[in-house]
Order: structure tokens, then C-alpha cells, then sequence
């Protein structure tokens, strides 16, 4: 799949164009089937490289490549467990492939078992010492457990066998902690005319050299870089900013006081506690906050709620049409799906996938005793760090700050929404009162979920667990107020954000009491 992965996207269509008809042709030709799957998968349509390697299984059940690229399809798409009883029984017959174990360890990282993941990298790169992209995936294990001295050495030794690997430079820039110095800022400018350099690395590079110009004060060079890897980006994912709004509007008009009114049903577990929001808005916080509770696990981004939510038909015009049998059974079914990444007895755990906030109506007919935070941060603020985040995936929003403004208030119309039909149900979260108030904040936060306070939330950050986000390290130091004001840094360059914002902007912390007709 990795040769698929570097191909650009114009020949990404001829090769497309050429295999389609010869698969009407030969439909049995597994191969082609394969590498149709590769191509879509590189395109990011997982549902289309699904099908067809699961077509290409069953006609020839013994190829093990078109297994293992199976697995990987499974474990990008949020089901690693599924992946995992794949690669098992790939093991048994190929034990001696590495890129088995490279994937293996990858899938174990996603189900949250990281010391086996970081074992399994170990055995890999004492076998095969000179894979530059092995030493970066062993990095992010690392970084992901707290032990950032090994992980900032695994992505150093990564740029030493590859010094034009952007995702490892931005994967030293991400930590938040670490200071790229004027060395590390010519050698990353030099990288950028590497002919070697792929797009992929580009687009790593810019939002690495971002960063370190940002910590060097140089906003202006910063935000050039910026805007130059989110251009990168968006050249090779569009977005379509009005297929959210839609949604949105189409949401409102479904999810009705007298809608609510009619139905009950769903499950009864009250384990889950849901963070929504933005990303960049503090949620990863409130998160390590929480875990810091005796009686509450945090586990990750679990892509389960939207993956259900589009079971149930078009969303959100399928939820009507649901029995109180079929919503008791998706939650019932969300339950299943998160046991899988709870490592211990605790009774309560959190769900932290950020764009939940569109699924809100959702998880109120499945699971009504869940409860439900929403994280929010000043709009200028939690934009603009959208905009000089780099994400894997999935937040293609960020990548035009017009684009990342109209999402913001997207989100807020709907949590506005939310609030006139389901009062009380959903507690916020304002990042910039928590920074100056965090001992009321937390006290207000745990009671809304129904814990008795604990001092250890208050020492978040001397809390121990693995935190995959981007703010993985700046949650293991106490809480600090240098954030919050950094957007000023570039207000010059933010005139097409503002105007996306609109009256939301002028009204926070507060929204706008009502919003326009659109």
C-alpha cells in the first residue's frame, strides 16, 4: 500500500480510469482489485477499499497481502479490534514479515495497549534498524506514554537516516515543549528543496517551521509557513464547508422539543462522559482533569458515535424512524465498542472525540444517562490554533481560516440549539475562565457529572496515562496562561476569520441570542 500511497493524485485518476473497466472485464482479478483498493484508500474513501478487499479475501482467502492491507483499512477506520483478529491469523503463517509486525504494533497503539506496541517496534527496528518511518511510529508510542526524552531521540534518529522526512520534523514541533532552534529551522529549509521531499513532506515541513518560527517571534515567517502547508493540504482534500452547515440546519429542523418529547428508550449506562467541541479548544484539559478522578478512565477519540449515527440511515433523518428497541440497541452496541479500549474497573470513562458536537441529538436517544461537556475557547484563539495544527486526519476544515470560522459557528448555532432544546443536559467548559479559575471550574465540571471533588484533579498533571493528542505534553505541566492571548500575534492576518465568525465572535463567552435566518 505504501508505493500506492506515494502517488500524486493526477496519476491517482489515470490508474483509477484504467482499472475500473478492467475490472468489469476480468471481475475475479484479485490483484487489480488490490490495488483499486490501494487507490482508494489513498484517496481517503475507506468504505470503497473496504469492499473490495474483503471481495479480494474471499475469492483467494490465502493471500496474505491482501489481508494485512485489510487490517490497516480496519484500523484507520476505528476498528483496530477487528484488524487485530486479522494480523493474528496472518502471523501464524508469515512470522518472519517485519511489515506484519510494524502493522501489528500500529493496531495495538490504536486499541491503547502501548507498552506490547512499543515492544513490538522494539523487536522490529533491532531487526531492521535503518526504517526511518519505523523510528518515527516508535516515537509517537513514546510521546504517547509521557516518555518524551526516548521519543524526541526516536523522531531525532529518524531525521538522521531521513532528513527530509517532514512528518518526523512536525512530529518534534508537535510536542509543544521541544524548541527547534535556528539549526533545526536551516535544516528543515533545507529539506523543504530536497528533491527526495514528497508533498507530504512539504506540507509536514511548513507547519514544523511554523512552529519553530513561531517560538522564535518571527509571526509573520510563522504564519507564511502555515498558510503554506494548510494550501498543501487543501489542494489534496477539499472541503466543502456547506456540507456541515447543512447538516447543522437539517439538524435543527429534525431534533425539535416535540421530537425529544416523543421518544424515549435507549440504553441505560451512565458510564460515558462526552467531551465535544472544537478541536484546540482545551478538551485534552478537561479530559486529564477527569482522568485525574479515582472513578474515571479517559480512553480516546472513539470514532464509535458517528459510525452509528450513519447506521441508522441518513443522518439525521434516519433517528426518526428508529424504534426505542433499535436506539437501546445502538447504545447498547456503543458500549461494546468502547469496552474495547477500557484498561481498567473504573466506573465512569470519557469519550473525547471533538466533533461529537454534531452527534449530540444522537447520543441523547441511545444513551440519555451519558453526560455531555462542551470545551470551548475564545473563537479567535481556538481558530487560529486549528490553523497551525497539522491533524493526520479528519479535520479538514482547518486547513482555510475562512473555512475554520464557519465551522466555529456552525458549532456554536448548534450548541445554542442544544441548549433551548435539552436545557441543562450539556455543561461548558470556557477554557479562558478554567485558566483563571480552575479551582471553581473543576469543582462546577465534577459536579455536573456527578463526582465528588478530589484534589488530584486539581494536580492534573501529575496524573500518569497515555494521551494521544496533539496536547499530550502541555497536559503533563500545570496550567498556564500563555495560550490564550497568542492569536494577537497575528491579528493582522485574520480579517478573513473574523468576518467568518460574525456575531459569534462579538458575543463570546456568551453566543448570540438568535441567529439569522440562512
Amino acid at each position: 500500500m505504501e508505493a500506492a500511497l506515494a502517488l500524486n493524485d493526477n496519476r491517482l485518476e489515470v490508474a483509477e480510469r484504467l482499472l475500473k473497466p478492467h475490472l468489469k472485464e476480468d471481475p475475479f482479478d484479485v490483484a487489480a482489485m488490490r490495488m483499486l483498493a490501494e487507490l482508494a484508500a489513498r484517496i481517503g474513501r475507506w468504505g470503497d477499499a473496504e469492499h473490495l478487499l474483503r471481495r479480494a479475501v474471499e475469492l483467494a482467502p490465502s493471500w496474505t497481502a491482501a489481508r494485512a492491507n485489510l487490517a490497516l483499512v480496519l484500523g484507520r477506520t476505528g476498528r483496530p479490534a477487528e484488524a487485530l483478529s486479522l494480523l493474528d491469523g496472518i502471523f501464524d503463517e508469515e512470522p518472519d514479515d517485519l511489515g506484519h509486525w510494524n502493522l501489528k504494533a500500529a493496531t495495538l497503539g490504536r486499541l491503547g495497549d502501548f507498552e506490547e506496541a512499543i515492544g513490538l517496534y522494539e523487536q522490529v527496528l533491532h531487526r531492521a534498524p535503518h526504517q526511518p518511518k519505523v523510528w518515527m511510529s516508535y516515537g509517537h508510542m513514546l510521546k504517547t506514554l509521557g516518555r518524551q526524552a526516548d521519543g524526541v531521540a526516536a523522531y531525532r534518529h529518524a531525521i538522521e537516516l531521513r532528513p527530509a522526512l517532514g512528518e518526523a520534523w512536525w512530529s518534534l514541533a508537535n510536542l509543544k515543549t521541544v524548541t527547534l532552534d535556528d539549526v533545526d529551522i536551516a535544516s528543515m529549509s533545507s529539506a523543504l528543496n530536497d528533491p527526495s521531499a514528497t508533498d507530504a513532506d512539504r506540507l509536514h515541513l511548513h507547519f514544523a517551521l511554523g512552529k519553530a518560527k513561531h517560538d522564535a517571534g518571527r509571526f509573520d515567517e510563522a504564519f507564511d509557513h502555515y498558510s503554506g502547508g494548510n494550501a498543501l493540504r487543501l489542494g489534496s482534500h477539499p472541503y466543502d464547508p456547506q456540507e456541515v452547515r447543512r447538516m447543522v440546519d437539517r439538524s435543527i429542523g429534525i431534533f425539535t422539543h416535540q421530537f425529544f418529547a416523543e421518544r424515549s428508550g435507549g440504553a441505560s449506562a451512565a458510564d460515558p462522559i462526552f467531551i465535544v467541541g472544537m478541536p484546540r479548544a482545551g478538551s485534552t484539559l478537561v479530559e486529564q482533569i477527569l482522568s485525574s478522578h479515582s472513578a474515571v478512565e479517559g480512553t480516546a477519540e472513539l470514532p464509535d458515535i458517528p459510525v452509528l449515527a450513519r447506521k441508522s440511515g441518513s443522518y439525521p433523518e434516519g433517528l426518526a424512524t428508529l424504534s426505542a428497541a433499535e436506539l437501546w440497541a445502538l447504545g447498547e452496541e456503543y458500549m461494546r465498542r468502547a469496552s474495547v479500549q477500557r484498561r481498567t474497573g473504573k466506573p465512569r470513562f470519557i469519550d473525547k472525540l471533538p466533533n461529537n458536537w454534531l452527534y449530540v441529538p444522537f447520543i441523547q436517544l441511545i444513551l440519555p444517562n451519558a453526560t455531555i461537556i462542551d470545551a470551548r475557547r475564545h473563537p479567535l484563539g481556538c481558530c487560529l490554533s486549528n490553523f497551525r495544527q497539522h491533524f493526520a486526519h479528519g479535520q479538514s476544515f482547518t486547513y482555510d481560516l475562512a473555512d475554520v470560522g464557519r465551522y466555529y459557528a456552525d458549532y456554536v448555532h448548534m450548541m445554542v440549539h442544544i441548549d433551548d432544546v435539552l436545557p441543562g443536559k450539556v455543561h461548558r467548559v470556557i477554557y479562558e475562565k478554567m485558566v483563571g479559575d480552575t479551582e471553581a471550574e473543576v469543582r462546577r465540571l465534577l459536579t455536573h457529572c456527578g463526582l465528588e471533588f478530589e484534589p488530584a484533579c486539581l494536580e492534573f498533571y501529575k496524573t500518569e496515562r497515555p494521551v494521544r493528542t496533539a496536547s499530550s505534553e502541555q497536559v503533563r505541566q500545570p496550567i498556564y496562561r500563555s495560550a490564550t492571548d497568542e492569536w494577537r500575534a497575528y491579528e493582522k492576518h485574520l480579517g478573513p476569520l473574523k468576518d467568518a465568525l460574525g456575531s459569534v465572535l462579538d458575543a463570546y463567552p456568551d453566543a448570540p441570542a438568535l441567529f439569522s435566518q440562512r
